[in-house]
Formats: C-alpha cells, structure tokens, sequence
C-alpha cells in the first residue's frame, strides 16, 4: 500500500449525506473527481458542509477523539492510542451560527409515533459541545471555521490531570495548533490533530517524573470524523450467556407493556458473506487488523500471529479468509479511523492492555477496533520467567527459555485484546473447562513438576479455545434467509451449556468478596484447592534455586530483590481463587427455562478442602527464603532511583538490609485479605444456618486461630510466625468494626478474639511471650486503647503491585480499561 499523503484543502469532498456503509479500503482520496459530499475543507480549518434543512439540520456523522500522542504516566491513563467516547455529533444551523451538539441515543421511542419521539427528545437532553458563526453561505453549502471544536479539550484532559493529583492544568492557546499535515480527508472519513498544550504553576509528582518540564505538557488529540452507518446493519440482541462485551443500552419509552424499557444490542463488526445462504462463504469485506510498527520485528511478529488465532474461529462459523492480521503501511497514521489497529504503547510503568471500538451507539455496529499493548509487559513477563526458570537458556529455543516464553505470552495478549475489540468480554472461567476453553481469560502459565523440576513445555495454549469458537460463532453467525435467528441462537447456547461450558464477567471475579468460584484471573484448573498446593510446590521449587543464576550475564545483582517478588508473591491469585470455595456460590447468568436457574452453594467437602490448602499458605516454613537466599537479596543499586524497580519492591523496615519478616507479612496479609473478606464471612454464616453440614463461620476461624498459633517455629520461622500472627489479630479487630459485617458474624469474631485473648496469654517464652501479651492486651482493650495500641503496627504492609500501576485491579502478568472498553 502506498504510503499517505495529506489531500489538498481545497474543495475536497466526503462522506456524503445519505448514510453510507463501512468504511472503505484504506487508499487516499483522489483529489478529482470528489466523492459525493458531506462537507468540504476549504484551507485551514474551514470546512463546507451542506446547506440546512427545513428544521436547521446540516448533517451527522459519527465522531471519536482519541489520542495520538500521550504522557506516558500509567497512573494518569492519558495514553496514546486511548479511544474516548464515539457519539452522533449532529450539526445545526441556528440563526447565523453553526451549533455541533451530541445527540441523545440512550433514550428513545422505538417504533413509535412523532409524539412519543417529541417526548422522549424533550425528556432527555442533547449535549451541545460548540458553535461557531457562519463565514459563508452559497449554493455550495455553509463555510464555518471547526477550529473550536478542534481546539477544545474534548479529553478532558485537564479534569484528568486533576483527579489524578497531577496539578491543575489549563489550556494554553497561544502554544496549542492544529497540525495541517495530519488534517486528512477520504470518502468515508475525516481526520484531524491537534496539538493542545496544557500549562500549570503547581504540577504534580507524576508529571515531574515523565516531562523535561512540568510546568507545560502537550497531549495530541486526533478527531475522527466518520460516515454514519446505513440502516442496513443487522443488529443483535445481547444474550448474557454469551460473553458478549460492553452492549448498547436502550431505554425504549414506546415499549409495550409486554415488552422490557431496557434492551441491549450486542457489539460487533458488520460481516457479511457473499452467499448469505451457504453454510461456508467467502465475505464481502473481511476484517484486518494493522499491527503498530512501534513494536521492535520480533514482538510484531509474535502479536500477528496471536492475533491472527482469530481467524480459526470466523473460519470455523463458516467464514471464509473473513480474518486478517497486517502490518500498519508505512506512513499511516495509527488513529486514522480507516485501520484497526494493534498499537504497541510505551509508559514510564506498566499499565494496562485494552481492547477498544468505535462503535454507532444507535446500531452496535463496531466500525473501527482499537488494541493498546502496554510494551513494559514484554520486559516483566521475561522478569517473571527468568525468576521461575533462570537466564542459562536464554535464546536458546528451549521450552524454558525465557524469551520464547514471552513471545508465547505476548501471543495470549494479542489475541486476547483484540477478542475485545471484536465485541468479546472476558470469561474468567475459561481455564477451568475444555483445557483453556478461552483466550478471555487471563492466562496462568501452566507449568508442571516432573521429577522435582519445573516443565514449561504446556506453560501457554496455542490457538482460540472451544469458548472462543462458540462465542464467535454466536457473534457473526449468519443465518440463511427464513431461519428462526432467536431460537436458533437459543439453541447454540443450550448446547455449549449442556456441555458444561462456563462463563463469568468481570463483575463477578475482580472482588475480594466475590462468591462465583470459577470466576478468577490468573488461576488455572478445574480445581482451585488442588491447584493453589500445586503452585505452593512449583513457588517452593522456584525459591530453593533462585540466586544468581537467574540473571542474566552482566546484569546487577541488586536485580534480584525485584526478581523475586512475583516468584515469593507466585500463589497470590491462586489463593483468592481457591478463597472463593469458602462460602460459593455457583451462580450463571440464565434465562428463564434453560435449567439453569438456581444457585447452589459449594460443596462442603469442596469448601473444607480450600480451607487446608489456604491454611499452608500461612505456614511459617512456606513463608521462609532458604538459608542461602537472604544474603544475596541485600545487594542494592547505587546511582539515581528508578521508578520502574522502586515501586515493584517488597517493603522494608530493615533500611538497605533484605526484610524477609516483612516480605512474609504482605504474603501473609494477601492471603487474610482474601480469606477474611466481610462478604465470605456473612455467606459462611448463612450457609451453615441453612444446611448445618456446610463449613460455619466458627469452625473457619477456629481453623484459622490454631493455625496461627501453631507451635514449634524456631529461629527465623518463629518470627515469621509472630508477625503473621500479628496480622491475624489486626484483620479480626477491623472485622469486629466493619459495617459490612451481619452481627452474626460480628458476634462470632469477637468471640474468636476473646479466645485468642486467652490462649495469647497462656503460652509463649522470651520473645514469644512478650509479642503475645501484647496482641492480647490490644485483643481485649477497650476500642480507644486498642486504637492506640494497634496504630504502629495497624497499617497493612503495602503489596507490591501484582497488576499494572495505576490500577486497583490486581492481575501480574496482564494490563485492563478505560469507560466502554475492555482489557
């Protein structure tokens, strides 16, 4: 494809009123002869639209900024390549002014008359966002100048900066512009960019760190002008059973009374095949995916061919060459609405990957897919596995070479995104049936013990899962004319659930509290409770050899301290999926009459079995580094801070010196967290009132109190043991206060610290003894005195951030989402 060149300003027309399809194939627009016409740009920012109708309409199309140069700062999410919000932005001649304003989609009167139509139209605002005064009007059509418009913060840049404790920035016109080399115009859409600079006397840290100046930054935003879809879109009805993502919202006020107010329409990009009634076809227009070439060769080639798993699936739906995975031309501007596009990202820290759409919120027809890969994901991934298997054979080919490992994963992260920016939701249980049913999980390495070693050669799946195949299948799935479409995908779904396929959203899995057990990011297995004392063993494993011999050749051996987080922290979402057992509920997403109604708490057996193997968790001896280990991890680094590393570090109170008391109180607190989340402890209490054979909340904590009291550690373990102990007691006195806890269980955990109060005080030598008189006089102390005695010691260790910064989510090895997109 030839490269892209900006059209000439003058007299060049696009994007015709009368709604179009698609947008075209990307190819410039000759200057002559001119496409039919929406409107013209005629030198600057001067465009020509078309003269108004009766009622002042000039025309619609769809609209989307977007961001074509960043910051740079996770925490902030001002990134490039960031999609906002795609509206109808419709233009309206009032008086001597041109007035662009966001039409209202949410809330409409379907199918009915021109009075329900007023109605809801006067019920529910528009949201005008400029105006501008008429330069001219001819025959031709009405000139206005769009630099306003252009030059507004349509991001929002400045409340972001803002909210983020960033500083508060305004705009500075005088160092802001439209760029004219990115001012582009082809038949089907309109681009534009402009340069806003903001400007502020007090920025923030986070600016500091990522600007040479903070006191003036710029942001880079792309405005996307597009023809507006023709009414010829099939639109699909949203099924919740189906792991379809981010739907189209209706409020319906013309509904009749048989039917609901509120409708969803699915997301997905118009496929059609040539011969709609064939089983297989060809399609009219495929869907191609542009890789960035911001990505180094390797990494390009990795995402392509993650990504370009996709095409099993439209090909098994009976597609035919409907998928493909390109690299972006040279010279193309990655937020030229004509390209869906796969951009590699880069930020100071790790943040999120994302999955994005522009998308006609009339319709659900996604027109555009955009995929932010965040880059530093490459580099902790290979930190990761050089931690769990060593640098000797890197670049070697080897199953357990470190860089092979990273590809394998770089193409889990491609295709997984880019299954969002098809119109797919995550489904957090896809590890747990059909050996990895789904890329829309979030994929734990699966990595064998044989013969005490650790085998990677199964760590990643190859290829789309049988859930992705259904889900895209169910999607696109075109049906020959005549076919009952409701009840033909009615019985799609039946079937895979007969199968006993699964599937759990994001509202049911990112939670502490969460009751849904096969709802986890990270976990692997149809067994939570087996899994979590198999990753114990592999954690084990990797800790027993982890020294030097896991850097690479040349690198500082203050590495290591950061090295070993995520291999000491390894079980950490494999704990909260086996939690999940204490007190589940195996719920689904069912519609009336498909046999899966009902609710059913975990088995008892089930919930017993995730207790033992959370409760090793909490063993002094699991949470110790071997002997050998702990010299090493006090090497520093000299020389200025690195952020990168500094926030990846675990906490210390023992200055340059390795903390290894410290580092087993955030494990052992990430596992309280989970364990004693108010929502478990409430389910585990009505569980038992209703089946008194279910796990009760008294024998849970009981396990919990004799587990922590534990005798026998000596040495480094036994001061282990003591700040886990420590830990414990604070979680229950913050229970004991919580609001979100029924008094039953109140009732029940203050019970659990006057006993603990007893036993505390009954045993213990030297600094045994004097470590549990104290938590025993804060157990029994009034609350202002607990206050005080608690207060050193009661902030939680700060967890290193498992997932990407800036995010409250908690997932290592991935990155998810900004408002109606998907990680």
């Amino acid at each position: 494809m030839k490269s892209l060149r900006a059209l000439p300003l003058v007299a060049l027309m696009i994007l015709s009123v009368p709604a179009g399809t698609a947008l075209a194939q990307p190819a410039p627009v000759a200057a002559s002869p001119a496409p039919a016409s929406l409107f013209t740009l005629a030198g600057g920012q001067k465009i020509v639209l078309p003269r108004a109708g009766a009622n002042g309409v000039i025309a619609r199309y769809l609209y989307t900024p977007s961001i074509a140069g960043g910051l740079g700062a996770a925490e902030i999410g001002l990134d490039r390549a960031r999609l906002g919000e795609t509206q109808v932005l419709l233009f309206r001649k009032v008086g001597n002014k041109v007035l662009a304003e966001f039409e209202n989609y949410r809330f409409r009167a379907l199918n009915g008359d021109a009075g329900e139509e007023q109605a809801v139209a006067r019920s529910f605002s528009n949201s005008p966002i400029w105006s501008g005064d008429i330069v001219s009007e001819d025959d031709k059509g009405i000139t206005v100048d769009l630099s306003g418009l252009l030059m507004r913060d349509a991001f929002d840049v400045a409340g972001r900066l803002k909210a983020t404790k960033a500083g508060s920035f305004k705009i500075a016109p005088a160092l802001s512009y439209v760029d004219p080399a990115q001012s582009l115009a082809f038949p089907d859409n309109v681009e534009f960019e402009a340069a806003l600079t903001f400007t502020s006397d007090e920025p923030g840290r986070s600016i500091e760190r990522v600007l040479p100046d903070a006191r003036g930054l710029t942001v880079r935003v792309h405005h996307s002008f597009i023809r507006l879809p023709d009414a010829n879109f099939h639109t699909r009805a949203h099924d919740p059973r189906t792991g379809t993502s981010v739907q189209v919202i209706r409020n319906n006020y013309a509904a009749a009374l048989d039917e609901p107010i509120v409708t969803r329409l699915v997301r997905r990009f118009r496929l059609e095949k040539t011969d709609p009634n064939a089983e297989r076809s060809a399609v009219k227009k495929p869907i191609i995916f542009y890789v960035d070439r911001a990505a180094p060769q390797a990494i390009r080639d990795a995402l392509k061919e993650g990504a370009q798993w996709w095409a099993q699936a439209f090909d098994a739906a009976g597609f035919v060459d409907a998928f493909r995975v390109e690299e972006l031309p040279v010279g193309a501007n990655p937020m030229d609405a004509r390209y869906n596009v796969i951009a590699w990202v880069h930020r100071e820290t790790r943040g999120w990957s994302t999955g994005t759409t522009i998308v006609d919120p009339r319709s659900g027809e996604i027109v555009r897919g955009v995929v932010q890969l965040g880059s530093l994901r490459a580099w902790q991934d290979k930190l990761i596995f050089e931690g769990l298997a060593g640098a000797a054979k890197e670049g070697t080919g080897a199953s357990d070479d470190p860089i092979m490992l990273v590809k394998a994963r770089l193409r889990q992260l491609a295709v997984h995104e880019v299954g969002h920016a098809l119109g797919l939701s995550h489904n957090f249980a896809g590890s747990t049936f059909e050996n990895r049913a789904s890329v829309m999980d979030y994929p734990a390495p699966r990595i064998a013990v044989r013969d005490g070693a650790l085998d990677f050669s199964d760590a990643y799946a190859t290829g789309v899962g049988a859930w992705d195949r259904f889900a895209i299948d169910w999607l696109y799935r075109q049906f020959p004319a005549g076919t009952d479409e409701k009840g033909a995908l009615d019985a799609m779904t039946r079937a895979v659930q007969a199968k006993g396929y699964r599937f759990v959203a994001d509202g049911d899995t990112r939670g502490d509290g969460d009751a849904q057990p096969w709802g986890n990011m990270w976990d692997d297995g149809t067994d939570a409770a087996a899994q979590l004392t198999h990753i114990m063993d592999v954690r084990r494993i990797a800790l027993d050899r982890f020294g030097l011999d896991n850097l690479p050749a040349g690198a500082a051996a203050a590495d290591l301290r950061r090295m070993i987080v995520p291999i000491y922290l390894f079980h950490r979402y494999q704990v909260t999926a086996a939690s999940k057992l204490i007190g589940g509920v195996d719920y689904s997403y069912a519609v009336k009459g498909d046999g899966h109604e009902q609710a059913l708490p975990v088995d008892a057996a089930q919930q017993r079995a995730a207790l033992r193997a959370l409760l090793a968790t909490l063993d002094p001896a699991a949470l110790d580094l071997p002997d050998r280990l702990s010299p090493f991890l006090s090497s520093i680094q000299s020389g200025m801070s690195d952020r990168q590393t500094d926030i990846e570090l675990l906490p210390g109170r023992t200055a340059a010196a390795f903390d290894w008391a410290r580092a087993a109180e955030v494990a052992a607190d990430g596992s309280f967290i989970a364990m004693l989340a108010p929502e478990r402890l409430n389910r585990l209490v009505a569980q038992h009132a209703a089946d008194a054979g279910q796990l009760s909340l008294d024998e849970y904590l009981g396990a919990i109190d004799d587990r922590v009291m534990a005798a026998g550690a000596m040495g480094r373990q036994a001061e282990i043991a003591r700040q886990v102990r420590a830990r414990y007691v604070l979680r229950l006195i913050s229970l004991a206060d919580d609001k979100q806890v029924s008094s039953t269980a109140i009732a029940i955990v203050r019970a659990h610290m006057e006993s603990l109060a007893g036993r505390l005080g009954k045993r213990g030598a030297a600094a045994d003894a004097a470590h549990n008189r104290y938590l025993a006089t804060m157990l029994m102390a009034s609350p202002e005195e607990r206050a005080k005695l608690a207060e050193p010691i009661a902030p939680p260790p700060p967890i290193p951030p498992g997932a990407p910064i800036g995010s409250d989510a908690e997932c290592w090895f991935c990155m998810p989402a900004v408002p109606a997109t998907e990680d």
